[in-house]
């Protein structure tokens, strides 16, 4: 790696941070899992997540000297291959908490959505940089762009709504960066607020969700006793909230979470609360912190600076999906967002998630290389 240009070390310390405050997170939270599925071989689990991470760091480091371009130029196979496996997890994906979203290879756990939101953001990138000269047309950049991103956002959405949301975000925001028409834009969006509301209505459970958060009976399909009962859908947000309250200002100390016995999932959908918990609000916002860091480097250092458009629009994309992974999962913990069971990247136990955010870092890295100084 001595003969490869200096990276961006702000981020590559991030990952580093990140990584080892999962693994003292995922060690603390995984004491129930263990209980239940190793007969409390919290060990087990430790190792299991350690080499994930490993992995996924692996990974990061690979695809910071890979060159973005020569990813560029096989993004349309990748996002083909991708929206395949989308197709093909449906017939043969295991079933997780009553979502199909995974083939089970091992020990490991792969999701085609992860790879597909990869893939988008890469050939959407080349897109937006072929079609510069007529980026306002219609027919030859309007139709070709959102036939990608609903097929694949589409796909995604079936089973995972909140990461087809994020991922559609970000890819919006890299088509306004590249001069996109903002009535285009608009449109999209409008279309995928109606495909969501249809998708709420034809399933019960989102509904409720969604009701549970705001408050409010809204959807015809719900059912209210499971809405509005503590012990329902409201169960997991109120889990969370006592341990943000238990935490206080500097939490109750290492390992000594309570709410990890009633939380659901606190080694992955709810890692944020018991990261509060055992380290206060002081640490909820030092985590914070390191995500706004990422922002700011990843706008305002990698991407104004990169060497050309494509590095600029794939930076914009990998950025902000990292972002908002973590803020959105810090939203849903804290109450200002409704339950959407998304990771924390480099934090959550995982396994392609772990390995997709060293992809995404890794590519950031990649484009950092490149700048010149």
């Amino acid at each position: 790696m001595r003969d490869q240009r200096p990276l961006d070390k702000y981020i590559l310390w991030i990952a580093l941070v990140l990584s080892a405050v999962g693994v003292m997170a995922v060690y603390s939270a995984i004491a129930f899992l263990a209980e239940v599925k190793a007969g409390g071989d919290t060990e087990l689990f430790l190792v299991r997540h350690t080499l994930r991470v490993g992995l996924a760091l692996v990974t990061l480091a690979v695809f910071s000297m890979v060159d973005y371009h020569h990813l560029a130029r096989w993004s349309r196979l990748f996002l083909i291959g991708s929206l395949l496996l989308l197709v093909l997890v449906r017939i043969f994906g295991v079933t997780y908490g009553g979502a199909t979203r995974a083939f089970q290879v091992g020990m490991l756990s792969v999701q085609p959505s992860d790879l597909a939101k990869i893939s988008l953001i890469l050939y959407i990138a080349v897109l937006l940089v072929r079609k510069q000269e007529y980026i306002q047309s219609f027919i030859r950049t309007f139709l070709p762009l959102s036939l990608w991103i609903f097929a694949t956002v589409g796909l995604i959405g079936l089973e995972d709504v909140s990461t087809a949301f994020l991922v559609l975000v970000s890819v919006m925001l890299m088509a306004y960066v590249g001069r996109f028409s903002l009535r285009y834009i608009g449109s999209v969006v409008f279309f995928a607020v109606i495909c969501a509301a249809l998708m709420l209505l034809s399933s019960p459970n989102r509904a409720q969700r969604l009701e549970s958060y705001l408050g409010v009976k809204i959807f015809p399909n719900s059912e209210e006793v499971e809405t509005f009962s503590v012990q329902a859908e409201g169960y997991q947000a109120r889990q969370a909230h006592i341990a943000l309250a238990m935490g206080g200002l500097t939490g109750r100390g290492p390992g000594k979470s309570m709410q990890r016995d009633f939380l659901p999932a606190p080694y992955n959908d709810f890692i944020f609360a018991i990261i509060t918990e055992e380290y206060g609000l002081l640490g909820g916002l030092a985590l914070l912190a390191l995500f706004v860091t990422l922002l700011f480097r990843g706008f305002l250092r990698i991407a104004r600076h990169a060497t050309d458009p494509l590095g600029l629009f794939v930076a914009i994309g990998c950025t902000t999906i990292l972002t908002l992974y973590g803020f959105v999962h810090t939203g849903v913990a804290v109450g200002l967002l409704p339950v959407t069971g998304l990771p924390l990247p480099l934090v959550s136990y995982g396994g392609t998630s772990m390995i997709s955010a060293g992809i995404l870092l890794g590519i950031l890295l990649n484009i950092s290389r490149q700048i010149e100084r």
